[in-house]
């Protein structure tokens, strides 16, 4: 196989040097160059082809999110951000995987060129996952189907539990758009790192009128509640004689990942059985595959979205593989499967 051919563009000469060392000690992967801004990276990008572009979101001239635009309506090419964090940039590298970056790095807050290193793994495994990927329309999901009315919907007391990694944050998005204002209590882990989850949280909340936040130890699961698993954190849910509420813990990684989709699945399985849905979204890698069994096994509804409408087909093709999914659909779907799966029966 050809090596994936890979285009940095970053004002910062460290971040250029530690990035192509990096990249280059991959066999798989070759790195064409480095770009200080847009305007540089435009015409290696028309000259050469790359594969895959990690793209900073600050840059001089241009910034990285005006130039992802003009990237995914006229040349779209499979996009890593790199971003430092701040409150602002979390908000637009959230932007940037609405307009059709595929992943993003947040860059090491102290010593970037140990930092990087440290996430070498990390680094190259996402540069091979978006080199596979299909790179979906500018503002594919620009636009929400319509909502479903809240009188449309039973007085179930089930629980929708959602797991996702990449390409998740659109994914969620979308169905979260299709959902009434008082929908069953929603858990949601999509794979992130700490602080930008919170950004997510609250960009969902602007959106839609459900209550969506990042979760709290204790959280009350409740009608018309969406709580999202904080980076860093796993998150179980638990139930007492007043209903479902979640718990936080700082364990260790499951999956590489914490929080862990499966930490999650497995929780619910255990506490509330066939009162429970699950969705398994596009992501890399396996995680909440082996919890959707469980859910599945212990009476629960669950869905798997389909390899057509994700971005990357690894962890719902592992749990449909298991046996865990109990229906296969495209995204635009599952909002009305799960809502049929609320009905009186």
């Amino acid at each position: 196989m050809k090596p994936i051919r890979v285009l940095i563009v970053d004002d910062s000469p460290v971040v250029q040097s530690v990035l192509t060392t990096l990249l280059s000690s991959d066999t798989d992967i070759e790195v064409l160059g480095a770009a200080s801004d847009a305007f540089d990276a435009k015409d290696t990008i028309i000259e050469k082809r790359p594969d895959v572009i990690t793209l900073d979101v600050e840059m001089p001239r241009m910034d990285g999110i005006t130039f992802l635009k003009h990237l995914m309506r006229f040349r779209p090419v499979p996009v890593i951000m790199i971003s430092s964090y701040t409150r602002n940039n979390s908000m637009r590298t959230l932007e940037a995987l609405n307009i059709g970056a595929v992943d993003f790095i947040a860059k090491p807050r102290k010593n970037i060129r140990t930092g990087l290193w440290e996430l070498r793994h990390e680094i190259t495994a996402k540069i091979k996952t978006a080199a596979r990927t299909r790179i979906r329309p500018y503002d594919l999901f620009g636009k929400h189907r319509k909502r479903i009315p809240a009188a449309s919907i039973a007085s179930s007391d089930k629980i929708i539990a959602i797991g996702a990694s990449t390409g998740g944050t659109c994914a969620i998005e979308r169905l979260l758009g299709s959902m009434p204002p008082d929908v069953n209590g929603i858990v949601i882990v999509q794979h992130m790192p700490a602080r930008y989850t919170s950004g997510f949280a609250q960009r969902m909340d602007s959106l839609f009128p459900m209550d969506i936040k990042e979760a709290n130890d204790r959280d009350r699961l409740d009608r018309g509640k969406v709580l999202i698993a904080p980076g860093g954190w796993h998150l179980q849910v638990a139930e007492d004689r007043k209903g479902y509420y979640v718990r936080l813990q700082n364990g260790r990684q499951v999956n590489h990942q914490r929080p862990s989709v499966d930490v999650l699945f497995n929780s619910v399985a255990k506490t509330a059985a066939s009162n429970a849905i699950g969705i398994l979204l596009t992501g890399m890698g396996n995680d909440g595959a082996d919890g959707l069994l469980a859910m599945r096994q212990a009476g629960a509804f669950t869905v798997a979205q389909d390899e057509a409408t994700s971005l990357v087909f690894g962890m719902p093709a592992a749990a449909i593989k298991r046996g865990a999914a109990e229906m296969v659909a495209p995204l635009d779907d599952i909002p009305d499967i799960v809502l049929s799966r609320l009905k009186p029966e």
